[in-house]
């Protein structure tokens, strides 16, 4: 026999009941995903209008319908001298993955702000995957002590679809980019050459995309922006599966290679960095590192200068580095030299390449170059300071 007070229990718990039929439980609201349906939109766009008033844009070329060869000999009068072996394109132990992998959509191709921009290709990597240079592994890097990186290697797990950087023809499609015939010990693994169908000062412009798992065009076949090419692979010289990207002006030779954070257009609202630097007595100065520090966002961007071999400056802003896909704002670009520190701020803008001359004990100078027929030296006289 139940007693007063557990009827009583009984009696309030049916009322609760009662006053709950028919309501539906709301779930807790989800935390908001940080940028994922952002990320699953593609960074690929196809020009079908004309380029704004002041801008440069492609030139028409006549390409040969017989590719050129994939190493040129020396012209007349000069004296060969060997070709050194790429050896390995080392991949590096990945570093912490960053906090959100989005970015804005690009800029339309061919963007080109002033004259002398030639922003022509759009990433070979789509958006939904990091798809950036690793900073370690710029153009111009120097490994195993003379080996100078011609390229940019751009991080993505085995198996993401490469995609067309710009429209044109594929001319070569397997092994055998450096070394030619169909070589399984090519440094550049499988691979695919593009000859774009437009050039740059009526120079022919061609794309390498290296290190792939599996090719999917033939040589011959057409390809428009955005068409896949294969899958990012680790075939070749390499420690690991990325993308190694690179541009080639001229000819299609290891030695006619272009830095292709110059010819990549930037997301939009977001800039590039680029920088002459010389030692105290003017002369280049090779591997230099400097830290580029957001003032907005406290992060911080590393490079190095290039190599003295085989890596080529674009005949304007005569650059020995180059850091891209750098969000527009206030930065200060550091480094140390010769037991000192020396530092300066800079404002990278939005579609444009922000320019630096750094000159040793003179100091950093902020501004673009001087129009091409002018001395650049002597744009840089300074009094030599430092920061402690």
């Amino acid at each position: 026999m139940r007693t007063i007070r557990q009827i009583y229990v009984l009696v309030i718990f049916a009322v609760i009941l009662s006053a709950c039929q028919g309501q539906a439980v709301s779930p807790s609201p989800l935390p908001p995903t940080s940028t994922n349906d952002a990320l699953r939109s593609t960074l690929i766009f196809k020009s079908t209008s004309q380029p704004a008033l002041g801008t440069l844009p492609p030139t028409d070329i006549f390409v040969p319908e017989t590719p050129q060869p994939i190493n040129s000999g020396p012209s007349l009068g000069q004296v060969p001298t060997p070709a050194p072996d790429p050896l390995r394109f080392v991949f590096p132990t990945p570093g912490p993955a960053p906090v959100s992998a989005w970015r804005p959509p690009l800029y339309t191709v061919p963007w080109s702000p002033t004259p002398f921009d030639h922003f022509y290709f759009v990433s070979p990597i789509a958006a939904d995957v990091v798809n950036w240079p690793l900073a370690d592994y710029r153009y111009g890097g120097v490994f195993f002590a003379d080996v100078v990186h011609t390229g940019v290697d751009i991080p993505a797990p085995k198996g993401t679809p490469v995609l067309a950087a710009g429209p044109g023809k594929v001319i070569w499609a397997g092994y055998g980019v450096y070394r030619g015939g169909n070589d399984p010990s090519d440094p550049y693994g499988l691979a695919v050459t593009i000859r774009h169908d437009f050039g740059y000062q009526d120079q022919a412009l061609y794309t390498v995309y290296g290190h792939l798992d599996r090719v999917d065009v033939v040589e011959g076949q057409y390809v428009e922006t955005g068409e896949p090419l294969g899958l990012v692979g680790e075939t070749g010289k390499v420690t690991g599966p990325h993308l190694h990207f690179e541009v080639r002006l001229g000819s299609n030779d290891y030695y006619t290679t272009r830095n292709p954070e110059l010819w990549l257009v930037p997301p939009i609202g977001w800039g590039v960095l680029a920088g002459r630097v010389l030692g105290s007595d003017g002369t280049l100065l090779a591997g230099q590192l400097f830290t580029i520090h957001s003032l907005a966002s406290d992060g911080n961007w590393f490079a190095r200068s290039y190599g003295n071999n085989t890596a080529n400056s674009d005949p304007y802003y005569r650059e020995n580095l180059v850091v891209g896909d750098l969000p527009a704002g206030i930065y200060e670009i550091r480094t140390a030299y010769v037991g000192l520190s020396f530092i300066t701020q800079i404002v990278i803008r939005p579609g444009e390449v922000s320019y630096f001359t750094f000159h040793g004990r003179y100091d950093f100078k902020v501004g673009l170059p001087p129009t091409p027929g002018s001395d650049f030296n002597q744009s840089i006289e300074k009094t030599p300071t430092h920061t402690p």
